[in-house]
């Protein structure tokens, strides 16, 4: 399993007077590649970074608001998202990106093709509308419940999750409602420390973002 620190990390200001923050790996001139990750993470842990330098790529991986550096944005939306990184593209001259959406990513990695910021976009293990009617008798009891509760009270739910969660927690119920082989990933040593330190940079901020 390998697991690289990133090779850089960088944050601007947003018009708003915002900060938002992202980490880079890969060639620095290289093909922009845009990681949109997966729930409450930063964008500490990437992938395929062994790669990147012979396929002259620039991952670059966002802390979304109120995760890991950049500042909240209580009103944020996909579309006030997908503003703040047109403002990333467009300062940084990220010509030509591409995205790359990973599990609860994958909203926002479709959000920034839809507002064709991207050239094209590539989802894993996306998070789907769990809600769905199809989907009822495939949750993982505790995701059931959830959904129900959101979907009874979205604003009570919201405050009660966020007064509970903590990154420590939220590891426990991914790894636990994974399949075996994922749960094999998740359990090795060296990528539980990564993505629980990930997860830690996620809430370092408190649960609400």
């Amino acid at each position: 399993m390998f697991v690289h620190e990133p090779g850089r990390q960088s944050t601007m200001n947003l018009r708003d007077g915002r900060k938002l923050g992202w980490y880079e790996w890969g060639t620095p001139n290289g093909r922009p590649v845009l990681f949109c990750t997966g729930a409450a993470m930063s964008g500490s842990l990437a992938f395929g970074i062994e790669y990147l330098a012979d396929l002259e790529l620039r991952l670059l991986a966002f802390d979304r608001p109120g995760l890991g550096a950049p500042d909240p944005d209580p009103d944020k939306t996909l579309s006030s998202w997908t503003d703040d990184i047109a403002q990333v593209i467009d300062a940084n001259k990220l010509v030509g990106a591409t995205a790359v959406g990973f599990s609860q990513g994958a909203a926002f990695a479709l959000a920034l093709a839809a507002h064709s910021l991207v050239k094209a976009a590539a989802i894993v293990s996306g998070q789907d509308e769990l809600s769905h009617p199809s989907f009822s008798s495939l949750l993982h009891p505790e995701v059931a419940r959830m959904i129900a509760a959101l979907h009874k009270d979205p604003d009570g739910f919201e405050h009660s999750f966020s007064q509970m969660a903590t990154a420590d927690e939220l590891c426990e119920l991914i790894i636990g409602m994974s399949s075996e082989h994922d749960r094999t990933l998740y359990t090795q040593e060296t990528f539980r420390t990564a993505y629980l330190r990930c997860l830690q940079e996620g809430f370092s901020q408190g649960a609400e973002g």
